[in-house]
């Protein structure tokens, strides 16, 4: 399953772009688990910084696999795999489709050696439907038991030995956070790695094992071909209930009907009505189902009988449902204890305010600010250093090293005018970015931020979207690649698409540099709450396009329930913190590097080339008289009507195509200009942006600036981000979306330029 490797778009915000296999004969371990147990900190805990981040081999899922040395650092590593957070192995979502693909589809050569599924200890019943899927597929299993601190907070207490014996497996209790419990978890998963055992299933009930045994018999001694690809009793399960099962033939699908309809007719089927009270409403199949603490069919409770209009698969799939519920409910009984009545803690308590309906939208808002604040604040004296540092010492070594580009010659041009100034500039982003990262990461980390996504569900169903679409969108505050990748979650088509559609409006971090350059120039101490209604403007971006695009192009858009796990609120971990903040720095700075140079070197080659009535040599001409100040001339017309005709402007968006990081990189480099004691320096950039606005405006130069703000914000992505959606969405729809995109930033600069020229 490791064993290859498929390229993805480039993201300034992962820690890396492809999914590289392990070494040959490495062992295989995948982390399975619901949403929020606990699963993605326990693989961060496990693997460090020796992780990536790539699109599975054959599939368009984004995945982080690492290398754990699960036996000490002289054993050898284990290739872990945090696979999408599932309810269930029955998918609604491509990235769920992965999961049963590793553990179900795969021929058995390619499937996981071992499987360590999350438990949470505080909400264990929620859990226990998937572990009893889980344990169908045969594959080797171990339990990690975690959130066992929230549990004891809750008044609930879980017994390991018991919960062992109850599911036949290893159980490990675990706090990754506190690094609790890793050795001990490193130990079992040696064991069974050195002696797999296949997981005994769950025990249905008498009635469903002996259908189940009975046509997993049939097709261990009629299809031996296909028992050897798939496990025997999941194809069995999933052929009496209905589902799509691979390479199945006629005989055995006549073979499954006949023993659906036994079942259904000599057992009944069960009703929703068996449920207890408390039991959550039933979605469109029973394996969606998520039983709350209390929430499982009493153990006594008679099923009803067949209903009439129901086929023998789906009235076989309620009682294969309701056996796992049952099951559920003996693991819980055994190996759990609750206090009669509940404890509210701390984070309930919290939860009544950030989450209440009037105040918890004004103050997630109000969080936004306080970081973009924070961030123009604290970053403003680091980027003031660091641009003194590439435009002084940085660029006399340079002209030291390769001469003075007054001087003629290619090298000290390209060097000095061009890397210097335009790779320094953006360098000095830098603290602003680790800044922002830090902060997103302790919202995250602290559990808010599934907070923010519940109390945007209201206003995700404005735009016919679930709940579940505002997660991507916060990504996209990132970067928008990884953030269309993130759409996958969504189980419907037409959501996904939408969101496809609206998440280029979602203004990324490369742009946060240039708001940040622009509004510090401009606005001075309001700079922060300038970018702050930059993304305010942003999300009303998505919200009104989002409205447009559903009345136009999806109006057969289906509602979906939200299903939203909310972690208990955590002090985040320091080690936590510095690896995510770490990784997307570095990945910000792999791919924007790279991107930079390309294109800085690409408008030094042009800048170097005169055109028309230039005079000089290739080399020896200005930019406003080489090709790629003609060809910024020939664009500036355009946007004469929003402020900022001027061919600098017009020559930033130019490049800004490319990358929104190479935007800052081509002002520094069109703006340079001689200064006295040799070398062609970096002039003053913001007295430089001062003369081009209030030139191009007509002295109507802070309306203009906004302008040219909401245009970058509104304007077509990068090139990674449009691969990324011909990816997600189709190449059509992102033609659409391509020129939609121009036309609607076009037109908001220009109308805020010109109602802003008239009030300012």
């Amino acid at each position: 399953m490791l064993d290859s490797a498929k390229k993805v778009p480039n993201s300034c915000c992962a820690d890396d772009t492809s999914a590289t296999s392990p070494e040959p004969g490495t062992a295989r371990v995948a982390l399975v688990g619901n949403p929020n147990t606990g699963k993605s900190t326990l693989f961060n805990a496990l693997t460090g910084a020796r992780q990536r981040v790539g699109n599975w081999p054959g599939k368009t899922v984004e995945v982080a696999w690492g290398s754990w040395r699960a036996g000490g650092e002289g054993a050898p590593p284990v290739a872990l795999v945090d696979l999408p957070g599932t309810y269930s192995l029955v998918p609604r979502s491509p990235d769920e489709a992965l999961t049963r693909d590793l553990l179900v589809d795969r021929a058995a050569q390619g499937r996981p050696q071992l499987a360590v599924i999350t438990l949470d200890a505080a909400n264990l019943a929620r859990n226990l439907y998937l572990l009893a899927q889980v344990k169908d597929t045969g594959v080797p299993l171990i339990v990690a038991l975690t959130m066992t601190d929230t549990a004891a907070a809750r008044g609930i207490e879980v017994d390991p030995q018991a919960l062992a014996e109850a599911v036949d497996a290893p159980v490990v209790p675990v706090l990754p956070r506190q690094r609790k419990g890793l050795d001990a978890l490193a130990t079992a998963v040696r064991h069974a790695l050195a002696e797999p055992r296949p997981c005994p299933a769950a025990d249905l009930g008498a009635a469903v094992e002996d259908a189940v045994r009975g046509l997993a018999g049939h097709i261990s001694s009629e299809e031996p071909e296909l028992a050897a690809r798939h496990p025997a009793r999941w194809t069995a399960v999933s052929l009496l209930s209905g589902d799509e099962a691979p390479r199945v033939g006629g005989a055995l699908r006549e073979a499954a009907v006949a023993r659906a309809r036994a079942l259904a007719t000599d057992h009944g089927s069960p009703d929703a009505r068996t449920q207890s009270p408390e039991s959550p409403e039933s979605p469109e199949s029973p394996d969606q189902r998520l039983p709350t603490r209390q929430g499982f069919p009493h153990p006594e409770s008679p099923p009803s009988q067949p209903s009439p209009c129901a086929s023998p698969h789906e009235d076989a799939e309620l009682l294969l449902a309701e056996g796992r519920y049952l099951w559920a409910h003996r693991v819980h009984t055994a190996a759990v204890r609750c206090p009669a009545e509940s404890r509210a803690t701390w984070t309930d308590r919290v939860d009544r305010v950030l989450t209440s309906r009037w105040a918890g939208l004004p103050l997630f808002l109000g969080v936004m600010w306080a970081i973009f604040q924070a961030t123009t604040t604290f970053a403003k004296p680091l980027q003031d250093g660091l641009q003194g540092f590439f435009s002084g010492p940085v660029t006399s070594l340079a002209v030291g090293l390769v001469g003075d580009p007054d001087q003629g010659g290619w090298l000290p041009g390209l060097v000095v005018d061009g890397l210097v100034g335009g790779v320094g500039q953006l360098l000095s982003f830098v603290p602003l970015m680790a800044i922002m990262y830090v902060l997103l990461a302790l919202l995250e980390d602290s559990g808010y931020f599934a907070r923010a996504a519940f109390v945007a569900d209201r206003l995700m169903r404005v735009l016919g979207l679930p709940g579940q679409a505002f997660l991507p969108l916060i990504v996209g505050f990132g970067c928008n690649v990884p953030a269309l990748s993130a759409s996958r979650v969504l189980s419907d088509r037409q959501h996904r698409l939408l969101l496809g559609m609206v998440i280029p409006f979602v203004t990324c971090s490369a742009r946060l540099t240039v708001y940040v350059l622009l509004a510090g120039v401009f606005f001075g101490n309001d700079a922060g709450t300038v970018v702050f209604l930059m993304y305010v403007l942003s999300i009303v971006l998505v919200v009104v396009m989002g409205l447009a695009l559903r009345h136009v192009l999806f109006r057969d858009s289906a509602r979906e329930p939200l299903i939203l796990e909310l972690p208990p609120y955590r002090m985040p971990a320091l080690r936590g913190v510095v690896l995510q903040t770490w990784q997307k720095l570095a990945g910000f700075l792999r791919t924007a590097g790279g991107v930079v140079v390309v294109t800085v070197t690409a408008v030094w080659l042009l800048s170097s080339v005169p055109a028309g009535g230039g005079r000089g040599g290739f080399g020896g001409v200005s930019v406003a008289q080489s090709l790629f100040g003609a060809l910024a001339r020939f664009i500036a017309p355009v946007f004469t009507w929003a402020g900022f005709g001027e061919w600098h402007a017009s020559a930033t968006l130019v490049t800004g195509f490319v990358a929104k990081e190479a935007v800052i990189s081509t002002m520094a480099q069109t703006y340079q200009t001689p200064e006295a004691g040799g070398g062609a320096q970096p002039g003053t950039l913001g007295t430089e942006l001062r003369a081009t606005f209030e030139h191009a405006s007509g002295g109507h130069t802070l309306p203009a600036v906004l302008a040219f703000m909401v245009f970058l914000l509104a304007y077509t992505p990068c090139m990674t981000t449009i691969a990324a959606q011909r990816t997600e969405i189709g190449a059509k729809l992102t033609a659409v979306s391509f020129f939609l995109q121009l036309a609607v930033a076009w037109a908001l600069a220009v109308l805020v330029f010109q109602v802003g020229s008239l009030i300012a």
